[in-house]
């Protein structure tokens, strides 16, 4: 097209608007979320990839809220930042991708690190991380593997929260909890050790004190994905009480807005099961 068509078209009250530099739409109003991504990679060019909050958003996952996305783009290719659209130069172009129509995304491990080399709280952090690895989009391993490839700018908070999973914290509220917990200078417990009776598994409860016989649970709808999800959690409450267990709740907020309430909560449940005999329940560490 001429540049005089272009202008036409782009003139107030066109047809048509500019998104990107080279990138227009040819309709009017706002511009839709999948609209303005694929403007956005239509900008950045061939074998380019979305990724951070945008590609976990695609993934169904928690995701910073941000209009910003962002691209990732070959290292040797020159694009600045512009708009709504965030440029990554990178010479670790993704190997594989989530491909959605004429739109690609990063894998779900990649995404959550870009994600994370741009916040500033590790709760945000942490929250990110957990969803990745609770609802199974990737594991540890891969996170870990993103971290030790990725850049070490801006990677403070993800190797702290991924050293939280690697001894079994699943969510920023149970983080909250340790550091409680350490705090208080309460023994500090296993975290997601898996609990068996003489018929197999019995429970998978946040935090165990195996010579009380006590278990905690941080009790969040956040992290309880569906209707389904909860009522597994109360079934788990009733099989574990019915060996015996102990079994405290706390949600986020009362973790937060009530430590001093929490603290005696797990320090009386502590003498109360250590003034009876241990319980016959083999106790096995969190699986990596």
């Amino acid at each position: 097209m001429t540049e005089q068509m272009l202008k036409r078209r782009l003139r107030p009250g066109g047809p048509w608007q500019r998104l990107l530099p080279g990138v227009y739409l040819t309709l009017t109003g706002t511009p839709t979320r999948d609209q303005r991504e694929m403007a956005a990679l239509l900008y950045a060019g061939p074998t380019s990839s979305i990724t951070g909050a945008a590609a976990l958003r695609c993934e169904g996952l928690h995701a910073p809220d941000s209009d910003t996305i962002e691209v990732l783009i070959p290292n040797d290719r020159k694009r600045r930042n512009v708009a709504f659209t965030r440029v990554i130069r990178t010479r670790r172009m993704p190997d594989q991708v989530v491909a959605i129509g004429p739109k690609q995304y990063a894998m779900p491990a990649r995404a959550v690190a870009d994600a994370a080399r741009t916040l500033t709280s590790l709760r945000e952090v942490q929250q990110l991380v957990a969803s990745a690895v609770q609802t199974r989009r990737c594991t540890l391993e891969q996170l870990i593997a993103e971290l030790a490839g990725g850049p070490r700018a801006g990677s403070t908070l993800l190797r702290r929260a991924l050293a939280d999973v690697a001894v079994g914290i699943r969510s920023s509220a149970e983080g909250d909890l340790r550091d409680l917990i350490k705090r208080a200078r309460i023994p500090p417990p296993l975290w997601n050790a898996r609990l068996y009776d003489q018929s197999g598994l019995l429970a998978v409860p946040d935090a165990w004190w195996a010579d009380a016989g006590v278990a905690v649970e941080v009790d969040s709808r956040a992290w309880h994905l569906s209707p389904e999800d909860w009522q597994r959690t109360m079934t788990r409450h009733a099989r574990m009480t019915a060996h015996g267990i102990l079994v405290l709740h706390f949600t986020p907020q009362q973790i937060g807005n009530e430590p001093l309430a929490v603290v005696a909560a797990i320090k009386t449940a502590l003498v109360a099961g250590r003034a009876r005999q241990r319980l016959p329940i083999l106790t096995r560490p969190a699986a990596a």
